[in-house]
Formats: C-alpha cells, sequence, structure tokens
C-alpha cells in the first residue's frame, strides 16, 4: 500500500479546496428565486382598487436594480411611486410577476400568488312576467338563444339529446335533429352564421349550418366539461365548465386561449351554466339555484344576480320538472325568454333592479 506524504497531502487538499471554491462561483442564480417578494398589507385577498406596496427582499444576485416592472396576467400593473394599483386586471387566482434589471443587463423575475377580488357587491335585481309561452315538457333544456323570432334550444340527457328549431309566440316547431345516443347535448350559441352545440363529458362540440347539418366538430383541451356557451356579437365567444372559469374560445378554431374567474367581493364561484349575452353583459344561470349572474366579460366580476324564485312553481308539476336552465335575449323587444330543464312553459321577462 502507497502511503501518501505530508507534503503531497497538503497539496491534494489545496487542490481539493480549490476545486469547491471554484464550484461555489460556478453556481448560478435562477430567475425565480433570485429575491423575494414582501406586499404590505399582508391580506389572504384582495380588491380592484386596492393600493400595495411591493418589496424586494433577499436579493441573490449580483449588481444594482436599476428597473422594476409589474405584471398580472401578462398585463402591465399600473404604478403609483413606488406602490401598485390593482385596476384593470382580471379577477381571480392571479400570479404578480415582478421583474428588475440589473445595471449589468441581467434580468430577473419572481412570482407570487395573489387572490384579487371585485371591489363592489353585486346588486339584487327581480324580475317581472311580461308573458308565458308553452314549452316542451319533454325538453331537458342546455341551451337556448333566439335567431329572429326562431329560438335554437339544445337539450340534454344520454339517448334523448338534440338541437332544434321553433318558434315560441306560434308554437311551430321548424326541425328537430337528435344526437347520437352517446352525446349528453349542453349549452348552444349562434355565432358567425353557425350554430354551435357543446357536449358535456363527450370532450366534442358540434357545429351546424342553419339548416342544422353538421359541418365540422371540435375538442375541449383545457375545460374537462361543456355546459354554457355564449358570444359577444363579434368576436369573443364564452364558455362555461362548471368550475369558476368561464374560457374564451378563439372565434375560428374554438381553443381555449384565455380565461375569467367569476368572482364577488367575498368569494370565487362556481356552477356557471347556460349563458347568454346581451347589453354588455354575459348573464349566467346557476347550477341548482334559481338565480342569474350578471357577469363582467372585462374582468369576471359578478355584478349582479337576479332572483328568479317563483318561476318553477308557475309550471307544471310533473316527476321531471328539474331546475332553472335556458336564457335567450330577444334584441328587439328587450326581453329575455327564461326557461328550465323539462318544464313547460317559457317566461317572457325584464329584469328590474331592487331599490
Amino acid at each position: 500500500m502507497n502511503m501518501m506524504t505530508p507534503t503531497r497531502q497538503l497539496l491534494l487538499l489545496a487542490a481539493l479546496l480549490l476545486g469547491l471554491s471554484s464550484c461555489k462561483h460556478n453556481v448560478t442564480t435562477t430567475p425565480q428565486d433570485a429575491f423575494s417578494i414582501d406586499i404590505s398589507p399582508k391580506k389572504k385577498e384582495y380588491h380592484l382598487g386596492d393600493t400595495l406596496q411591493i418589496s424586494i427582499r433577499h436579493p441573490r444576485f449580483e449588481g444594482t436594480v436599476q428597473q422594476t416592472s409589474y405584471q398580472i396576467h401578462q398585463q402591465p400593473v399600473t404604478t403609483l411611486g413606488d406602490k401598485i394599483v390593482l385596476e384593470n386586471l382580471l379577477l381571480g387566482k392571479q400570479f404578480l410577476s415582478v421583474s428588475v434589471q440589473t445595471n449589468d443587463g441581467k434580468q430577473y423575475t419572481v412570482k407570487k400568488p395573489l387572490l384579487i377580488l371585485a371591489q363592489h357587491a353585486p346588486k339584487l335585481l327581480s324580475y317581472r312576467i311580461l308573458n308565458e309561452y308553452p314549452h316542451d315538457k319533454e325538453a331537458y333544456t342546455q341551451g337556448l338563444e333566439f335567431i329572429g323570432d326562431t329560438l335554437v334550444e339544445s337539450t340534454g340527457q344520454y339517448k334523448q339529446s338534440s338541437i332544434w328549431k321553433w318558434n315560441p309566440f306560434t308554437g311551430e316547431i321548424y326541425q328537430n335533429v337528435p344526437l347520437q345516443p352517446i352525446y349528453f347535448g349542453e349549452g348552444a350559441t349562434v355565432f358567425r352564421g353557425k350554430i354551435l352545440q357543446l357536449t358535456w363529458r363527450e370532450n366534442i362540440g358540434f357545429v351546424y349550418d342553419q339548416q342544422l347539418k353538421v359541418v365540422k366538430t371540435f375538442a375541449y383541451g383545457k375545460s374537462k366539461e361543456g355546459w354554457g356557451l355564449c358570444h359577444n356579437g363579434t368576436d369573443k365567444l364564452y364558455k362555461s365548465d362548471g368550475t369558476e372559469k368561464i374560457w374564451l374560445l378563439h372565434p375560428e378554431t374554438f381553443v381555449e386561449i384565455d380565461s375569467l374567474q367569476l368572482c364577488t367581493d367575498k368569494s370565487l364561484y362556481t356552477y356557471a351554466n347556460e349563458l347568454e349575452f346581451a347589453n354588455g353583459k354575459i348573464y349566467a344561470n346557476t347550477f341548482l339555484k334559481d338565480g342569474i349572474m350578471i357577469i363582467n366579460p372585462e374582468n369576471g366580476a359578478i355584478e349582479g344576480v337576479v332572483d328568479v324564485r317563483g318561476l318553477k312553481d308557475k309550471v307544471e308539476k310533473t316527476p321531471d320538472v328539474d331546475v332553472l336552465n335556458g336564457i335567450a335575449y330577444h334584441p328587439i323587444r328587450h326581453t329575455f325568454f327564461i326557461t328550465g330543464k323539462n318544464w313547460s312553459k317559457i317566461f317572457e321577462v325584464v329584469f328590474l333592479p331592487n331599490d
């Protein structure tokens, strides 16, 4: 066995120490752990309009900070001196992204989660019935929208789902096209001359022409289920899926490209069901509730809730009568048509503020 001399031992120790020192200097700081963020005041949730003090702590990079910028959901955040203001932002669970630029030309970015809620509580509205019309009590209504005086209605249930067109003023049914038994029909809308219909858990949407012939299909990518569907009249298509999100779909491919999160000033909300776009707002039936949410499409704030209790009491009592679902706006009459799953009536109503 070879014995190492003291001189060789010292040389080896020196070499090891040098190697360790070199390794230490070669460790790089990743952008996400380059520093820490402190937010003042510290809260579990914040509201639109709040002003926050953001402090950078424990920098783990060389150089001095020359510039700091802030983003939430890829949108620049308004600054007020050395503070940020929560305005013109999407609500819900978001990430505050803080980026620093150093004097040596390097940039580091750290993200911190924030829950941003609406600034004001929703207003409460009621309704007034103008007219009542017969509705097929066998129709498990899932989607409802007008083309002129013609209602496009999507119905659900396996082996019973369909898409049909009919006139509520005359009762005439123009077309009724059944879906294959494997599909559970959901929300529908009329967009750019085509009729779109969702299915529940089958991960497929149908695109029909005006004669209700399927011209193409599309798949869901990020949203697991299909619930409601509406559009803003031009380029924005909205889809609900039972979660706190309403998805924005690409107007040509129908791929989910972004989402809104539904919030009041108190919390996130789920179960937006059938959707309708009217007067610049999204109207959403609330699953299992006799209420309609009025949603700001710019940020997801629930700005109002229509209390429609009492409507279900006015329909024929059958074993199949189910929850409120189905809301369509008539742009000429400036009224809403509301029904439910297996309801014998459809109601023409206006919404009224509670003063």
